[in-house]
């Protein structure tokens, strides 16, 4: 039985990855394996990651005894020495997880989705990669709908991604989101289609 391929799936912050990869797995009953929720997990109290993370910085500790990502995102984000320490600490855990998670997916085929496919050289694991692509208006509009966060916060995030158009030229396959809701699950019934196709 051959493997199934792994499908890569990013985007800009705001750009829709989530919606995405939601009608991939709800409605086409394909698996998702997300980089964000298992660099969530890697970080959980008592993980080896989170321990170190609060030797480093105290102040992320919450009250409840979980971390501050809230804190850590603006304090630790825009110092460029203290992102690569936090990085170097959560990069090798998250990635051991995520190639776990991709062998032993079922078929047809499992999605990756990362903010930060390219960046983080995750995309190395994928066979094929898909972006969702949006305009930077819209990406900043809808992320400050959905976290509360102002616009220079949102900007200082979508910095430390690769330019919308540089991700453009590396994917495989493009999924608009700059129209409807409704427009977007037709592209991703299509893009699915595609992959069924061409795998």
């Amino acid at each position: 039985m051959t493997k199934p391929p792994v499908v890569g799936l990013t985007g800009g912050i705001g750009s829709g990855k989530t919606a995405v990869s939601d009608y991939l797995r709800d409605t086409l009953g394909v698996t998702i394996v997300d980089a964000d929720v298992i660099a969530r997990d890697v970080v959980a109290p008592g993980q080896p990651a989170f321990n170190a993370i609060v030797q480093r910085f105290p102040d992320a500790l919450k009250v409840d005894g979980t971390l501050n990502r809230a804190w850590l995102r603006a304090h630790v984000l825009p110092d460029d020495d203290a992102r690569h320490w936090l990085e170097s600490v959560t990069h090798p855990a998250i990635r051991e997880v995520i190639e776990k998670q991709l062998q032993t997916a079922p078929p047809p085929y499992p999605v990756l989705v990362s903010p930060l496919l390219f960046e983080s050289g995750q995309a190395l694991l994928c066979d094929y990669v898909a972006v969702v692509d949006a305009q930077e208006q819209q990406q900043i509009a809808r992320t400050s709908r959905r976290d509360g966060n102002d616009e220079e916060l949102i900007r200082t995030i979508m910095a430390k991604q690769w330019p919308r158009q540089r991700r453009l030229e590396n994917a495989d396959y493009i999924i608009d989101n700059t129209s409807s809701l409704e427009s977007l699950q037709k592209a991703t019934l299509a893009f699915h289609q595609h992959i069924l196709a061409k795998f």
